[in-house]
Formats: structure tokens, C-alpha cells, sequence
């Protein structure tokens, strides 16, 4: 079973805003919200432009930032439905949070992937052994 049956992408379910300046930079969160049973709920993503990064970034590297914002808040959501065993689901406009009804939920790869490839690494000898190398 996976962990978001949705009938659209995440984040289409995402509304994003924009807060006011502070002195700091530009504050933006993203939100999803969610039912969890009758009541509605969300989980958010704050993200901000510093001030010292602002003149540097064009709308297209302004864009690159949001599209890892938007990223980061999908892996995050991911990983969050699995270490609590819940699942989103549903056709409305809001998806529902339920229980994850069998097993452990399957993570999509497209949103990434803590496997490490390659050759093992190579054991540390004892300390003993350190010291004849030195």
C-alpha cells in the first residue's frame, strides 16, 4: 500500500504564500492542509530569500529555490506519513489522513532514495594496529 493514493500530484495539494519582508529578507511557507477524521489540520514549510542572497537570484534561480522548497516539504511529508504508519488518500479537494492498513507504506523513488551504492568500506584495524603505522 503506498503512503499518499492521491488522484493528483502532492503537490497540487500545496498552497504557497508569501509573508511579509522583515529586515531579514523574504519569508515564504508552503501549507498542506489535511482532514484527520472531521477535523482539518496542515503541516507547514518555511523557507526565506536573505537579504544578502536577494540581488543574486533572478526569477529563474528564484524559481530553482522554490522547486527545492516544494521538494524538501514532499520528502518531508513522505517520510513523516511512514514513521507514523498513516496514509493520504481521497478525490476532494483536501485529502483525508488515515491509518496505513497493512505493513509498512511504499516510499515512491522519485522522491529519492537513502540507498548507498558502491564497494563496502574497508574495516577500521584495532588501535593496536594503528600505532605499529604511525
Amino acid at each position: 500500500m503506498q503512503a499518499i493514493e492521491l488522484p493528483r500530484t502532492l503537490e497540487d495539494y500545496f498552497a504557497h504564500c508569501e509573508l511579509p519582508d522583515t529586515p531579514e529578507g523574504r519569508r515564504f511557507s508552503i501549507t498542506l492542509p489535511y482532514f484527520d477524521g472531521p477535523r482539518i489540520d496542515r503541516l507547514q514549510w518555511w523557507w526565506n530569500l536573505p537579504v544578502s542572497q536577494q540581488k543574486f537570484h533572478s526569477e529563474p534561480a528564484f524559481a530553482a529555490l522554490r522547486r527545492q522548497a516544494i521538494e524538501r516539504f514532499s520528502r518531508h511529508i513522505e517520510r513523516w506519513l511512514c514513521n507514523n504508519c498513516r496514509r493520504l488518500f481521497g478525490e476532494g479537494p483536501i485529502p483525508q489522513l488515515g491509518v496505513m492498513e497493512s505493513g509498512t507504506p511504499k516510499i515512491s523513488a522519485a522522491v529519492g532514495s537513502t540507498a548507498v551504492t558502491g564497494p563496502p568500506a574497508a574495516p577500521v584495524p584495532p588501535a593496536s594496529d594503528l600505532r605499529a603505522l604511525g
